[in-house]
């Protein structure tokens, strides 16, 4: 019986040595890349299972004008704030999955703003109109290592077109897709 009771305690300690505290890392920097940009980030840690998320980047875009017959690519910076909820660290942690670096599910929404600068050079005749965007977001993030990262997220939203004068714009809100596969480093 002793040796029961002993056995007992004993795989009861361990259990509760080894138990990984499930919540957001107060503070995570990385960079990303993916097939339409590269960024920056950080994450803040709000409470244990909501962080904010800043980004600063560069969305590539892809154009095409069929009257003048040109086409292209602009690179335009991004500028995004999201509040993250990981609503499966509790989860991660009782099956003993990693939840450093904020590896897990969560539910977003991306707000991104694009001011009308374009980092490379386009035709004279064709302008960039400033946007914002409110997505909500479902993604997932897992780490790979100590440092590697990637990053997958679906969600449909909103865009706003800012007009500016002497252009036209049939309309100026409209629906957003958030489509992303990235893969990143943090620090």
């Amino acid at each position: 019986m002793k040796n029961f009771i002993f056995l007992f305690v004993f795989c009861l300690s361990m259990a509760t040595a080894t138990a990984q505290d499930a919540s957001v890392e107060k503070s995570v920097y990385g960079i990303q890349t993916g097939l339409l940009g590269t960024w920056a980030h950080n994450e803040s840690k709000l409470t244990n299972a909501i962080a904010l998320r800043s980004e600063l980047g560069l969305d590539v875009g892809i154009y095409s004008n069929s009257f003048v017959g040109s086409r292209g690519f602009l690179l335009v910076p991004a500028i995004t704030l999201e509040p993250r909820w990981y609503y499966n660290l509790n989860k991660r942690v009782s099956k003993s999955r990693r939840v450093d670096g904020n590896s897990g599910n969560f539910l977003s929404i991306k707000t991104t703003y694009h001011p009308d600068i374009v980092v490379n050079s386009i035709d004279d005749n064709l302008n960039f109109i400033s946007d914002i965007s409110i997505i909500p977001t479902w993604g997932i993030r897992r780490n790979v290592g100590k440092h590697f990262t990637y990053e997958t997220g679906i969600g449909l939203g909103y865009i706003h077109y800012f007009k500016e004068k002497n252009v036209y714009l049939k309309d100026n809100n409209g629906l957003a897709i958030n489509l992303h596969l990235r893969l990143g480093y943090r620090f």
